[in-house]
């Protein structure tokens, strides 16, 4: 089964496909670590904290399954479920948290 791996970052769209999970979740964590944080931005007169900003956004789509991570402005991640309507996934570590969501 193969997985297709999409990573947003600001206008810049890069698609990938991977045979396996493994290989997915190995170019979502390099992705990741190449991740630069982000300064707050003022815009419309409001101030916007860099937790509060989405510096990258990785999808994953295998197995008829939407998952993916976003790496927010300050390094935090957070996995998700989902595409249009995403649901917070729980768990201490997102990359697990992201491979039960693809696998369940």
């Amino acid at each position: 089964m193969s997985y297709r791996v999409t990573v947003r970052r600001g206008p810049q769209v890069k698609r990938e496909r991977c045979d396996t999970l493994d290989e997915a979740l190995e170019v979502a964590k390099r992705h990741v670590r190449g991740a630069r944080r982000s300064d707050a931005v003022e815009a419309l007169g409001r101030r916007y904290e860099p937790a509060n900003l989405i510096a990258l956004r990785i999808e994953l789509k295998g197995r008829g399954r939407r998952a993916g991570l976003d790496v927010r402005g300050d390094g935090g991640i957070v996995a998700y479920r989902g595409r249009v309507f995403r649901k917070v996934l729980d768990g201490d570590d997102p990359y697990d948290a992201l491979r039960r969501a693809l696998t369940a």
